[in-house]
């Protein structure tokens, strides 16, 4: 069994075109990681800000959606080929609809699992190997707050994200042995282009403030040190773990 340095190590990060996706491959890139970021959308705008937050050609984007199993699986395998790894994985794609229970079809909540909850399972089913190959290896699950604060017109998002939690837990008893640690963070409501014209908008942020301890919009760049420290080469006695970062609101 072979291990990698920390200059050797890749990260792949999904829903990684803008949003937290895209902040957590500035991060990580200026941690000295080479970064995949896996989307559906355009990945250039992110290429573009690793390239003026670290230099060099630490950056490269692969088109896929993590809900299609054999699209995840070439994409894995090109990363693999031309640059090593994964070592990293970061889960972050995903969709938070706010839907009534009584609204949402059967459809939408098979749309909101698969994304939410199956993409997960596909993206680290493929990297998985090549952890295990290099043995040495990080997941990190992005779950919500929503886990433990149960709003009630996010039945179907909360849900996901419930199971999600379990993954991690079950999935960090199943590599452990294999110096792979499974962990997720839970942010609350964060200020990105897509929570702005949707759950954000219309007092969305405003109401969630008020429930926080830390009287201020949760911000992308907040979440970057947490992301960091499960990641760390020094984080691996910490496995199974759901980290809540939303500024007190669940009080986890």
């Amino acid at each position: 069994m072979s291990r990698t340095s920390g200059a050797d190590r890749v990260a792949l990060v999904t829903g990684a075109a803008n949003g937290l996706g895209q902040e957590f491959c500035v991060a990580l890139a200026a941690r000295g990681h080479r970064v995949a970021g896996l989307d559906v959308a355009d990945l250039a705008e992110t290429g573009r800000r690793v390239a003026d937050s670290c230099g060099g050609d630490r950056f490269f984007g692969v088109r896929a959606d993590v809900t299609d199993p054999a699209a995840v699986t070439a994409a894995v395998d090109e990363i693999a080929k031309d640059h090593g790894g994964p070592h990293i994985v970061v889960n972050n794609a995903g969709t938070y609809p706010a839907i009534p229970f009584e609204d949402t079809t059967l459809d939408e909540w098979r749309r909101i699992m698969r994304l939410n909850l199956d993409g997960p399972f596909i993206v680290t089913q493929a990297a998985l190997p090549h952890l295990r190959a290099a043995g040495w290896g990080r997941i990190v699950n992005i779950v919500s707050a929503v886990v433990f604060l149960g709003p009630p017109d996010m039945v179907a998002y909360t849900t996901s994200k419930a199971g999600l939690v379990g993954f991690t837990r079950a999935l960090a008893s199943a590599v452990g042995e294999d110096g792979v640690t499974v962990n997720a963070i839970a942010p609350g409501l964060t200020r990105t282009t897509t929570a702005e014209r949707t759950v954000g908008a219309d007092g969305g942020f405003d109401r969630v403030r008020a429930s926080q301890i830390v009287p201020r919009v949760e911000e992308p760049g907040d979440l970057v040190s947490t992301l960091l420290y499960v990641c760390d080469e020094g984080s691996g006695f910490l496995t199974g773990q759901t980290i809540n970062v939303d500024g007190g609101s669940a009080k986890h």
